[in-house]
């Protein structure tokens, strides 16, 4: 395992084993059975989201071997003269497949003039071409190259389905994942396959025994620790303003992400007030969490809601959120949440 990455040894080899891109997927396998084949394709989406894994099937399910298929790297061969060879050697017929598959990835990088010597050849292509172009940003890729594509958009797999992905590729490893480390290897992966499995081989490498626990996953990757998320959460909920700063500033001297620690809180905020006020949505909870997650939020939720000293509101939850909004612009990192709490603790009731 440390000579190949987890992601190369789990990327799909069938339409059947991708994750979350039905919308893509479906149509594709149809087309590859009824052999109703376009000749271009333009795969668009965020990174690590399996456009290259996907190409490289639907190549296969077309009948192209590997002696047919040209995988090019656009970012490093976006010059005219790189184009102007690939498009030479479309015209020579296949191998030994009915199709030659060429797969440009990082297309939006082309150049302009490769842009230009490319469309004639998307133009007026031989029967026996299928290029799959894919790209993170579609919008860079010309409107005249589009229209003559079939456009496909992948889309970001939500935190359930990231963690149910990685608890399945532990497994298949011969470790088990408790549900909320899975949990926080999909929020670290930011909607990417890829990412997610980066954070998982790590966790892997750090652990001394085949049962990873959330810690583990926090010590691997230096996310922020629950007890510092619990402990501005207790802050809040006891309506202490000096504590809730305090856990803010311990948090960020102990070297938290404070984007991904306010995440957390968030997160935490949200579970606090769906259990106080959605009883139908326990059990899910509970699951979710994990029992001593829920445990622990559950007693800042029983809180007499009319308490006028449980800062755990919707109050809150804005002023976090707009803590989210601000923290990317912010010099320094705790200061939109220490403002969060200042908003919530009016000057008066010090």
């Amino acid at each position: 395992m440390a000579h190949q990455s987890l992601y190369r040894i789990h990327r799909p080899a069938a339409f059947a084993d991708v994750v979350g891109q039905e919308q893509v997927t479906k149509p594709l396998e149809e087309a590859a059975k009824s052999k109703k084949i376009g000749h271009a394709y333009l795969f668009a989406g965020s990174r690590g989201l399996g456009k290259t894994s996907v190409a490289r099937i639907f190549a296969s399910a077309i009948g192209c071997t590997e002696n047919d298929l040209y995988e090019i790297d656009a970012a490093s061969n976006n010059s005219v003269e790189d184009i102007r060879t690939l498009t030479e050697g479309v015209y020579t017929l296949p191998f030994a497949s009915p199709y030659k598959v060429y797969i440009l990835d990082e297309v939006h990088m082309l150049s302009k003039g490769a842009w230009n010597a490319f469309l004639k050849t998307l133009e007026e292509p031989p029967a026996h071409a299928v290029f799959i172009l894919a790209t993170t940003e579609l919008e860079k890729v010309p409107e005249t190259v589009q229209s003559r594509c079939q456009v496909f958009e992948f889309k970001k797999p939500t935190r359930a389905v990231l963690a149910r992905m990685v608890a399945a590729v532990a497994k298949k490893e011969g470790y088990t994942l408790a549900p909320d480390a899975a949990e926080l290897i999909a929020m670290l992966a930011e909607g990417s396959y890829r990412d997610a499995l980066s954070v998982l081989q790590k966790v892997f490498a750090a652990s001394s025994d085949k049962k990873l626990a959330r810690e583990e996953v926090e010590a691997a990757t230096g996310a922020p620790r629950r007890e510092q998320v619990h402990a501005l959460i207790a802050a809040l909920a006891g309506g202490e303003r000096g504590a809730a700063l305090a856990a803010i500033e311990k948090a960020a001297k102990a070297g938290a992400d404070m984007k991904l620690f306010l995440e957390l809180v968030l997160e935490a905020l949200r579970a606090t007030l769906l259990i106080r006020y959605a009883p139908d949505l326990r059990a899910s909870l509970q699951s979710e969490l994990g029992a001593d997650e829920f445990a622990a939020l559950e007693k800042h939720a029983k809180l007499d809601v009319g308490h006028t000293m449980s800062h755990i509101n919707h109050a809150a939850m804005l002023a976090f959120l707009n803590a989210a909004e601000r923290i990317r612009y912010a010099p320094i990192p705790a200061l939109p949440l220490e403002l969060a709490v200042l908003e919530l603790f009016p000057a008066e009731s010090a």
